[in-house]
Parts: C-alpha cells; structure tokens; sequence
C-alpha cells in the first residue's frame, strides 16, 4: 500500500505567519512551488517590493519520496531531484540579482543532509529510485554550494549548506516511515547517530541557519555544517 506524500498547507504557512507577526515582525508570505521558477520569481519579487532589500535566502525545500511503494517508482526519482536539486537551483538563480543589487554581501544557505555526505543505502534493495534520488539531490545541493560560493565571493555573498541527521519534522515523524523501517531493517540499522539521541528538533537546524546569516560566521563560505550528532563520523 502506497503513501500519500504530505505537502505544506495554507494552514501552515498561516501558522508562520502568525508566528513572525507574533514577534513583532513584518512578513510576506507567498504560495509557490520551487519547480516552476517564474512562479518562484514572482514571489520573491513580491517580497523584497514590501520589504525593500533581500539579504539572506535559506533554500530548504524538501520531499522523501522513498517510503514503501512509493520509493520504488521511477517518477520518485524525478520528484527528488525536481524538488531538492532544480528547485534549490531556481532559488538561488532568482535571489542573486536581487542580493548582488543590494551591495551590502549576503548569505545564501541550502539545506543538504547527511545523505549528500554519506551514500547510506547498504543494499540493493534499498537502493529504490526514490532513495537514490534522495541521496544524489542532496549531494548536488554540495555542487551547487561550492559552485557559487566562488561565482558569489567577489559580490561577498556567503553561500554554505547544512546536512541535519534526522529532524522531529512531519518528514519524519509519521505513520509512513516507522512502517517502511520495519519493511527495510537495515534502514533502522544504518540510520543511528553517535550520539545517544534518535531524532534532532528543529530549532537546532534553525539555529544554525541563523549563526550562517549572522555577522559572527561573516567570514565562513563554501562550508559543509553537520548538525547530524555525530551520524556522519559513525
């Protein structure tokens, strides 16, 4: 039996947005989806016309086409690498003008994982489209950091990425994966960290988005940060 694959709602982008006005602070919030590049575009260009300037832009679009039935499909592959690796490129080729135009630098952060530092399937049968799609769209997201880390440096735009290990995300956390470790055991086997916790929470992803926009890392580009507790060095 397949599994349907969740998508944010208007409901959680009003959340956001009520939490950002919440504190205090403006937002523009715009509905697009990260393949389609003009419609990308469009809602940047709304933005930084409210909000005057664009000074950071965080890339962390994501899928997990690999759950059950649904990683074995040949259209999953196309779904990861459409969504994790053509839609963090349209990201960073719409921001750049509008970044450069600003002449203050700039920091450009994409959200990779640890599956664009490690190959993490251990067997073939593992290796359905969706996974390995998974894997290569994360490690392109490295290529594309490290491509624009230079192009942009001359601008003093920053661009890095990060790698979390497993996050307490509705990514992760939902009926869908506890049955497709049980369907993959090596899954479960090979998905441990080194340090004794199971899953991240989210604001330790943000919070090092944050420090990588932030003037204390003005000097760090072209880096990849593991907020993985020590999955990577297992």
């Amino acid at each position: 039996m397949s599994e349907p694959l969740r998508v944010p709602t208007l409901d959680d982008l009003a959340d956001t947005v009520k939490l950002v006005r919440d504190c205090g602070r403006r937002i523009v919030a715009s509905q697009a989806d990260v393949r389609d590049k003009d419609g990308l575009q469009k809602a940047l260009d709304e933005g930084v016309s409210d909000l005057g300037r664009l000074d950071f832009v965080v890339a962390n679009a994501g899928v997990m086409p690999v759950t059950l039935d649904v990683g074995d499909r040949q259209s999953a592959w196309h779904l990861a690498i459409d969504v994790m690796l053509t839609g963090v490129f349209h990201a960073i080729q719409v921001s750049i003008p509008a970044i450069i135009s600003g002449a203050a630098g700039g920091s450009i952060v994409l959200t990779s994982s640890t599956a664009g530092l490690k190959g993490l399937t251990s067997s073939l049968r593992w290796a359905t489209p969706g996974m390995v799609g998974y894997v290569a769209a994360k490690h392109g997201v490295v290529g594309l950091m490290r491509a624009y880390a230079n192009a942009l440096a001359p601008h003093s735009i920053r661009v890095n990425t990060v790698h979390p290990t497993g996050v307490a995300s509705p990514m992760v956390v939902n009926e869908a994966v506890p049955r497709w470790i049980e369907a993959y055991p090596e899954v479960g086997a090979g998905l441990q960290n080194a340090l004794p916790v199971e899953l991240v929470d989210c604001v330790d992803i943000a919070n090092a988005v944050c420090w990588l926009c932030s003037d204390e890392s003005r000097y760090v580009t072209g880096a990849s940060l593991p907020i993985d507790a020590g999955f990577v060095v297992r």
